[in-house]
């Protein structure tokens, strides 16, 4: 069978767009995105969603994004720029079936706080000669779940946020499917996947 994968985005959802990429070309395979959920209406990814024919739903409380993940049966839930801070309810309900992308080596330049060209600034601030991305678990304490991959790139001297930025989002659109991939068959083979198997 195959893994449903519940998105959740509040911007353009160019890592949503990567995982839908990799499914289509097979470097994700055995798994299907059910619905796309966003708290911002005028989110880019949702009308990117709907031309793929993708289910898609404006929600504004994490009641409402736990029942739309129930009623399309998600075996797996994708963070991908989704900009705010979930209930420990919601979190509880996808334990060890919730991850996330965060614009930094976690576990350095995480937290509540760190969002975005913060992030960068930061990390430029301290004049740090690498930075990257890391796919983790979700858990109740933000952006300190298990880390299940991390890709890095060189900061340059001249270097702004912005750059910085587009070197890390391009590591993103690679590494978060081939993680997702991963991290589906290791669930499968502990058969945690209520709807999924590999």
């Amino acid at each position: 069978m195959t893994c449903r994968l519940g998105i959740l985005l509040s911007g353009r959802g160019s890592n949503f767009e990567a995982i839908a990429a990799a499914i289509e070309s097979g470097d994700l395979p055995n798994a299907q995105i059910a619905v796309v959920l966003s708290n911002k209406p005028e989110a880019r990814g949702l009308e990117t969603a709907k031309q793929k024919n993708i289910d898609t739903a404006v929600i504004s409380s994490d009641t409402e994004i736990l029942d739309a993940l129930r009623k399309h049966r998600v075996d797996l839930v994708i963070l991908a720029g989704y900009n705010r801070i979930l209930s420990t309810e919601l979190v509880n309900a996808y334990a060890q079936r919730m991850l996330n992308i965060h614009p930094s080596l976690l576990p350095a330049y995480g937290g509540k706080n760190m969002v975005g060209a913060r992030v960068h600034q930061a990390v430029i601030a301290a004049a740090e000669k690498t930075s990257g991305c890391t796919v983790h678990l979700v858990t109740a304490d933000v952006d300190a779940g298990p880390i299940l991959g991390q890709a890095s790139v060189d900061v340059d001297p001249g270097d702004t946020p912005e750059t910085l930025a587009q070197k890390i989002l391009q590591q993103e659109h690679a590494l978060y499917p081939r993680v997702i991939r991963d991290y589906i068959q290791q669930l499968a083979l502990l058969e945690k996947l209520p709807h999924a198997s590999v």
